[in-house]
C-alpha cells in the first residue's frame, strides 16, 4: 500500500499508538497464542492490529468506528485470513453475534472518553461467555479509579465490579509523547483478569446498590441506600453495622467482600 494521509479525529478520541517499546510491551503482557480469541476496539490505523495478527491468534476481531481508516486497515483483511474487521459504534451497536468463537482476550487502546461505559459494556455482553482477559492503554485516573482499594475517594462501582470478579492492576505508566497526535494526559496500561462472578455486571441489583450507594458522594451509605430502597429503610443500617462497618461509613470505605455480603443480604429482603 502506498503511503496514505490521515489526520486523526480528536474529536472521537484517536490518538494513535506510535511507541514501539510499548507495543512490544503489550504483545508481551497480552501472551497471544494461536488458541486465543482477541477482541480489539478502536483499530486506528492497524499498528496494534498487524503486532496481534503477527503473533497468529486464532482470530483477531477488530472494530472500528471510522470508516476513513478503511485504506489502512482493508490490507491487513486482504493479508491475513484470521482477521475479522467490523465497522460501527461499540457502545450504540453492541458486539457482533457473529463473534464464534466468543473472544477470550481484549487487547485495544481505546478512546479514552469512553473508558467507563465501554468496560460495561464489555462486561454486560462478554464476560459470561468467555471473554476473561482485558490489556487496555486508558488515562492514568481512569486506571486509577478501577484499581483504587476501599477507602480511597477516587473508588467507583466499575473498579468495585472488576475487583468483585477478579484483578485489575496497573502495569505501568505511558507518557504523550508515545502516542501521535500527543493526549493532553498520561495513559496507563491497564490488565484485568476475570476469575469469577461474571453474572455480576448483568445483575440489576447489584448494579442498583452501587448506582444507590455513590449517588450522593458525600452522604453516608445508609442514607443513599435509604433514598432508593424506602421498604428497607429503617433496617439499612442494622445491615451495615452487622456487616461490621458504622452507619456513618460512606460507600467508598467498603471493601469488596462487603460488597458482595451487603449484595446477599438485599438480595433476600427486596421484591423481585
Amino acid at each position: 500500500m502506498g503511503e496514505v494521509f490521515h489526520r486523526a479525529n480528536t474529536r472521537i478520541g484517536q490518538n494513535f499508538l506510535i511507541d514501539k517499546n510499548i507495543l512490544q510491551i503489550i504483545l508481551k503482557h497480552a501472551d497471544i497464542s494461536p488458541d486465543d480469541s482477541v477482541l480489539e476496539v478502536g483499530a486506528g490505523k492497524g499498528i496494534l492490529t498487524r503486532a496481534i495478527l503477527e503473533k497468529k491468534p486464532l482470530v483477531l476481531y477488530s472494530l472500528e468506528i471510522d470508516r476513513s481508516l478503511e485504506p489502512f486497515l482493508g490490507e491487513l483483511s486482504d493479508t491475513f485470513d484470521n482477521f475479522k474487521l467490523f465497522w460501527g459504534d461499540a457502545l450504540r451497536e453492541g458486539f457482533p453475534s457473529s463473534f464464534d468463537p466468543c473472544p477470550n482476550k481484549i487487547v485495544a487502546n481505546i478512546p479514552y472518553h469512553i473508558t467507563t461505559p465501554l468496560i460495561w459494556k464489555v462486561l454486560e455482553e462478554l464476560a459470561e461467555k468467555g471473554l476473561n482477559y482485558f490489556l487496555l492503554m486508558v488515562q492514568k485516573e481512569a486506571a486509577e479509579r478501577i484499581c483504587a482499594p476501599a477507602r480511597c475517594k477516587e473508588r467507583y462501582p466499575l473498579g468495585i465490579t472488576l475487583q468483585s470478579m477478579g484483578k485489575p492492576r496497573i502495569l505501568r505508566l505511558v507518557t504523550p509523547e508515545s502516542f501521535r497526535p500527543a493526549p493532553s494526559v498520561t495513559s496507563a496500561l491497564l490488565e484485568i483478569r476475570l476469575s469469577t462472578k461474571t453474572h455480576l455486571p448483568n445483575c440489576p441489583l447489584w448494579r442498583r446498590l452501587l448506582r444507590s450507594g455513590f449517588a450522593q458522594r458525600r452522604k453516608t451509605l445508609v442514607n443513599n441506600l435509604g433514598r432508593d430502597f424506602p421498604e428497607l429503610k429503617k433496617e439499612i443500617a442494622t445491615m451495615v453495622t452487622t456487616l461490621g462497618y458504622p452507619a456513618t461509613a460512606r460507600a467508598e470505605e467498603l471493601e469488596v467482600e462487603t460488597w458482595l455480603d451487603l449484595l446477599e443480604v438485599f438480595a433476600k429482603r427486596v421484591d423481585k
